[in-house]
């Protein structure tokens, strides 16, 4: 399944499976918002879209990196925001193939790590994460402060 950095020509494709991560995560925003969000990513280039095709090119999943640094170790890493898979596509190795393109575009970039966060609640996620070598943080917790 080839998967390719997105450029603002995979909007068409990228808006609705974003749209429906939105609403995975009970977050329902109108298309038009959703585009004018990922055109902005893409065209200020704050994020690396990955997305994944089947072989027919039609879009089957995304992930979302942005840079960080990880001041104890002095070096650049990426926050892992989002990751999708169409209902249809999953259980056939999308949501892997899409964590290891994440992790070979981290490598090429010199990232010391990647970070993520997911719900608590979303089971599926934690064991594909954790057979793949990501491991819950036992150290740190997690804050926010909501400036909306």
């Amino acid at each position: 399944m080839p998967i390719c950095i997105a450029t603002a020509a995979d909007l068409d494709d990228l808006v609705p499976l974003f749209a429906a991560y939105l609403t995975f995560y009970g977050v329902d925003k109108p298309d038009p918002q959703v585009r004018e969000f990922l055109a902005a990513r893409l065209a200020r280039g704050d994020s690396t879209l990955l997305i994944a095709r089947d072989d027919g090119a039609n879009a089957q999943g995304f992930v979302q990196l942005y840079p960080l640094y990880d001041s104890l170790a002095l070096r650049p890493s990426l926050l892992l925001s989002d990751l999708y898979v169409a209902e249809q596509a999953r259980r056939q190795g999308v949501g892997e193939m899409l964590l290891e393109a994440a992790r070979q575009h981290g490598l090429r970039t010199g990232a010391c790590g990647l970070q993520l966060e997911t719900a608590r609640t979303n089971q599926a996620a934690q064991s594909l994460y954790e057979r793949l070598g990501y491991v819950r943080d036992a150290i740190y917790l997690t804050y926010r402060l909501d400036l909306s």
